[in-house]
Parts: C-alpha cells; structure tokens; sequence
C-alpha cells in the first residue's frame, strides 16, 4: 500500500474513532478507488450482511471532510437499517 493510501486509511480510521454504537461496528480498508467503510452489526445470532460505501480520495482531501463524512455515514446507516427488512409492502413476494 503506498503512502498516500496508508495516510487516507488512517484519515478516515480516525474518523470513524469519532463514532461508537452499540449495535454497529465501523472499519475502513483500502479500496481501489479510495477507502471502502465497512458497517458490521454487531449482535450475534442474526444473519445481517456487511454494508460497505465507498470515499473517493477527493471526499477525503475535502476541508469539510469531518462534516460530510457524518452526513454520509448517517445516510448509509439508515439505508442499512431499511435493508434489514425481512419484510416489507416493496419486498412481498406474494
């Protein structure tokens, strides 16, 4: 992993420190086109998938970086949340 990479993983690795729920877990990886968030759920025993959303280097490098992070990180939460469905009037199979 090259420099700049490591330094936007860390970037955004201490972001996500900023956060803590008690249902989710935040971690953040290398991605080809920038640095993958990866939202775990954390109680055991329930079959929920890894939502994964995407930051572009030129997200990163914004000066309001911190600010546009939490809007995004709020909006993929509430997506994930919605995804949890197991049923719902858009999702019956009947």
């Amino acid at each position: 992993m090259d420099s700049a990479v490591e330094q936007m993983v860390e970037k955004v690795r201490t972001e996500i420190a900023r956060y803590e729920h008690p249902l989710f877990d935040f971690s953040a990886r290398p991605a080809k086109e920038g640095v993958e968030v990866l939202i775990d759920f954390k109680p055991q025993g329930v079959e929920v998938h890894r939502y994964v959303f995407l930051l572009r280097p030129q997200e990163i490098e914004n000066k309001q970086f911190a600010w546009s992070f939490q809007r995004q990180l709020y909006d993929c939460l509430h997506d994930y949340v919605i995804e949890m469905f197991t049923l719902n009037p858009q999702r019956d199979d009947t």
